[in-house]
């Protein structure tokens, strides 16, 4: 089947696009590689989604797919490995299977970035994680680590203090740059220590498990160790457009270029959300994208 729009993605900014598409009437698939709903999944509690004081991060994805299935778009799990263009644009998945469109909606979001540090990655799973809401029960009245000064890194360490006994923060520069609200929540948090200007050197390992994280003073580079059972990066995030790169629609960091409308400098191809170059990635913002896009998408399908 031929569709009139593919989204790739299904966080906040796809399926916003797949609900204004197909109330314009378009054919919609929606492919992602994950759980509808994207990051909103593993965040416990959004504070500054207009209309919800606060609103727990599963149950406002599950209620933006329910939505956009509603209107009947169509929702298929796939990996995206390559995007062609021409009349139709095809998009090939890990396994082999094209689906063919007329437009394309690039919504894939950002993947978190990684300490680059010894046992990092042999210890993902072990007590490296990068989701607190996934892992953050198994180490209940347990010490952990926090790695960021960000808003998101303080979110999830604020988050952690309902389980682990304390949760050391570990902050590359001097200064927060999370909000003063974020912030102040956490320094006024007595289960939350902060180390300034301090950088991650080691994950400590103890019987195939997460022991401590040796860490390094930005000023001095005298190293000490911080023993903890569990560590949890939040120091960035990087855009999911390798499959995009050959169309020449990225910036030096991967991040998507667009016009106002959404669209990319390649006819018929559109990015949407926290995968475009953009100031703000919120999931407001993502929303904003998602709805440009589809309407874009409708306005140029019904003048071709």
């Amino acid at each position: 089947m031929r569709y009139d729009v593919i989204i790739l993605g299904a966080g906040p900014a796809g399926l916003s696009a797949a609900v204004y598409a197909r109330r314009a009437g378009l054919t919609v698939l929606i492919l992602d590689a994950g759980a509808p709903g994207g990051k909103m999944n593993l965040t416990a509690e959004l504070e500054n989604w207009p209309g919800d004081q606060k609103v727990a991060g599963p149950e406002l994805a599950y209620r933006m797919y329910e939505h956009a299935m509603h209107f009947g778009a169509e929702q298929k799990y796939g990996n995206v490995t390559k995007i062609e263009d021409g009349e139709p644009k095809k998009v090939t998945c890990d396994d082999g299977t094209v689906y063919e469109g007329r437009t394309i909606i690039i919504a894939t979001g950002t993947k978190e970035r990684k300490m680059g540090i010894p046992n990092e990655t042999e210890m993902t799973g072990r007590g490296v994680s990068y989701c607190a809401v996934c892992d953050g029960p198994f180490f209940r009245d347990e010490p952990v680590a926090v790695i960021g000064g960000g808003n998101s890194a303080l979110q999830e360490a604020d988050y952690l203090t309902r389980f682990a006994s304390k949760v050391h923060v570990i902050v590359r520069r001097n200064v927060f740059r999370a909000d003063k609200i974020v912030a102040d929540k956490a320094t006024d948090n007595p289960k939350i220590e902060v180390h300034f200007l301090r950088k991650p050197v080691e994950v400590l390992v103890e019987d195939n498990k997460v022991k401590g994280i040796r860490i390094e003073n930005s000023e001095t580079h005298e190293q000490e160790d911080l023993f903890v059972n569990a560590i949890f990066p939040f120091i960035g995030l990087d855009p999911v457009t390798d499959f995009a790169k050959d169309l020449g629609i990225c910036n030096e960091q991967g991040y998507i270029v667009t016009d106002e409308n959404m669209q990319t400098k390649v006819p018929g191809i559109y990015a949407a959300g926290d995968v475009r170059a953009k100031f703000l990635r919120q999931v407001v913002t993502a929303t904003n994208d998602g709805a440009i896009a589809a309407q874009s998408i409708s306005h140029h399908l019904n003048e071709a």
